[in-house]
């Protein structure tokens, strides 16, 4: 038959059309590289922006558990956020690792425990050699950027030193209370102002895989008006969720939401938070909202952490989960149905706002212990409110807990209590020179069974703690002082009223006896970067520049972004040199 058994070689034909094709080919490849090479860029840009979700991560201050409607909450004040819930991951047993903004953010964002994360309550500087998310998200190609609703949460002008590392844009902007300056300090901002800005930036941004952090601290208040807040804070979440549908980003938008905290509004004779670890204020709220199509609805009844936020975050992006970060993923908890892990909190304001004993506490199965001077276990099944103590008759579970609690620190031995704003020893020497005696860095180490156990205090540092706003408001420095003066009266060692009652002075031009109050501060906490910065200032005013310089210096190199630490003392070595001229 004609063709059966042909060889291409018998068809000089066929070779002759072959090879006139594969020239033409490759002189098309060749004319054309540049624009193929350009096309295949813009593709694999495209195709990096189309398989990329979006993220959002919202956290909302002082926003207890039992308080969301989703949650269980009668009268819920909450729509927004129940919305959100019914087409999200619920994780009704998630635990905050600290009771304060500052150290439970810095767990949250660098998936580490506190002592690792090595942030407190009065501050801190994040390390530069842990891992951080939007650090991780931003060599991945994302869009990053901040927008924080409290002067705590600023990198620059709060106690946030360094949790702007790897955002290309960091919103804050406050002003906090200077020496001698009348400019009204601006410490926080609404909820619904915080989302406004966040919506501008997405408005601007919504084109490419893009990490969004947003910080609402309506909720951080009294219990008054804490409902109100509250529904203020859902508001502002409502109005982000609309924004996203507008932008048309909604649909490959992952969304977590988490509170901080909680508060306490009166439990266990806690006025706020921020010292005790019960309930109500470490469980908090927390959910997961896949891009469409990725997952359902689902509530997960494992016990979960807020360390395991980032590695999820990372998870969600197909991003590797750095081996430093002690937390896992909550997409593979929701999975599994299963991952029920101990959840471990720490505070340690009592220790280092009032120097009494720190506390910790372990979650595990049913149980809540918490380590204190006086040691307490809680059956949370029975007991939901943790009203029995159960330390003196039920001792094997209560030695159980402790030993694996014990264990759990061990991991930590070595790291706890390594803040990298401690104080050289050049600086305790200088400091020593000038009057501090028995000078200790304020290390957030020490044994949480040593000292003076906070329930025993609690009223006091309800009173301090609800004096500390006053002296940040310029009309209202004597409320602070009247209250904080009558608990130094009574109380000795207590860093934060010394510090809060110099600052509160010092606004009101009592010079002389501010620096009194500060000087104590340091002497109980050297390390604390503003107190450094305070009493520095307020020197100024009274004309000890060389005191002055020794102060700054220590607050300028710790407060490096914080520009009037800088031209402070700038001014004291002005000073000092027309001095030496003369």
């Amino acid at each position: 038959m004609p063709g059966k058994g042909r060889s291409l070689a018998a068809e000089p034909c066929f070779w002759k059309a072959a090879t006139t094709a594969i020239t033409l080919s490759v002189m098309i490849r060749r004319a054309c590289v540049g624009a193929i090479l350009a096309w295949l860029l813009l593709t694999s840009a495209s195709v990096f922006a189309a398989t990329k979700p979006d993220l959002i991560l919202i956290t909302v201050d002082s926003v207890r558990a039992d308080r969301t409607g989703f949650l269980g909450a009668r009268n819920a004040v909450t729509p927004n956020l129940d919305r959100l819930a019914a087409a999200s991951m619920v994780f009704e047993h998630a635990y905050a690792q600290a009771p304060g903004t500052v150290a439970s953010h810095a767990s949250l964002l660098t998936g580490c425990y506190p002592q690792v994360a090595g942030f407190s309550e009065i501050g801190g500087v994040l390390p530069s050699s842990l891992p951080y998310l939007p650090d991780l998200l931003k060599a991945q190609g994302y869009r990053t950027a901040a927008f924080v609703g409290s002067i705590e949460l600023d990198p620059v002008n709060g106690l946030a030193q360094g949790m702007d590392r790897g955002f290309l844009a960091y919103d804050a902007g406050f002003r906090p209370v200077i020496p001698g300056d009348a400019r009204l300090p601006i410490t926080r901002r609404s909820g619904a102002e915080t989302v406004g800005r966040a919506v501008g930036w997405l408005h601007q941004n919504s084109q490419s895989p893009f990490f969004l952090w947003i910080n609402i601290s309506d909720a951080d208040t009294g219990r008054e008006s804490y409902n109100r807040s509250l529904a203020l804070a859902d508001g502002a979440v409502g109005r982000l969720l609309a924004a996203l549908k507008t932008e048309k980003v909604d649909g490959n938008t992952a969304i977590i939401v988490a509170a901080d905290h909680g508060q306490s509004l009166g439990a266990h004779g806690e006025s706020t938070h921020a010292i005790f670890l019960y309930d109500e204020t470490i469980h908090v709220p927390l959910l997961v909202r896949l891009p469409e199509g990725t997952a359902a609805a689902k509530r997960v009844s494992a016990k979960v952490r807020l360390v395991d936020v980032a590695p999820t975050v990372l998870e969600i992006a197909s991003i590797p989960v750095p081996s430093q970060m002690q937390g896992q993923s909550l997409v593979r908890v929701a999975k599994s149905g299963s991952g029920d892990q101990p959840a471990y909190s720490r505070a340690d304001l009592s220790q280092r706002g009032f120097g009494w004993s720190l506390l910790e506490s372990w979650r595990a199965g049913k149980y809540l212990y918490i380590r204190a001077p006086k040691p307490e276990l809680y059956d949370m099944v029975a007991d939901p409110v943790a009203a029995h103590n159960l330390a003196e008759s039920s001792k094997a579970t209560l030695n159980t807990m402790a030993a694996q609690l014990d264990s759990f620190d061990r991991h930590f031995s070595g790291e706890a209590g390594k803040a990298s704003a401690e104080l050289s020893s050049s600086e305790m020497q200088k400091l020593a020179s000038l009057g501090y005696v028995g000078l200790q860095q304020g290390s957030t180490h020490g044994a949480a069974v040593a000292g003076t156990d906070p329930k025993d205090k609690i009223a006091v540092a309800n009173r301090v703690i609800e004096a500390v706003p006053s002296m940040l408001v310029p009309a209202r420095p004597d409320v602070a002082i009247a209250a904080l003066s009558r608990v130094v009266a009574k109380e000795n060692g207590l860093f934060l009223a010394e510090y809060a009652l110099g600052v509160a002075l010092a606004q009101k031009g009592q010079y002389a006896e501010a620096v009194k109050h500060l000087h104590k501060a340091i002497e109980l906490q050297p390390d604390s970067s503003w107190a450094h910065f305070e009493i520095g200032a307020t020197l100024l005013k009274t004309g000890d520049y060389k005191t002055a310089a020794v102060h700054l210096e220590i607050a300028a190199s710790r407060l490096g972004a914080f520009a009037p630490a800088r031209a402070a003392l700038d001014k004291a070595n002005e000073q000092l040199r027309g001095k030496n001229e003369k």
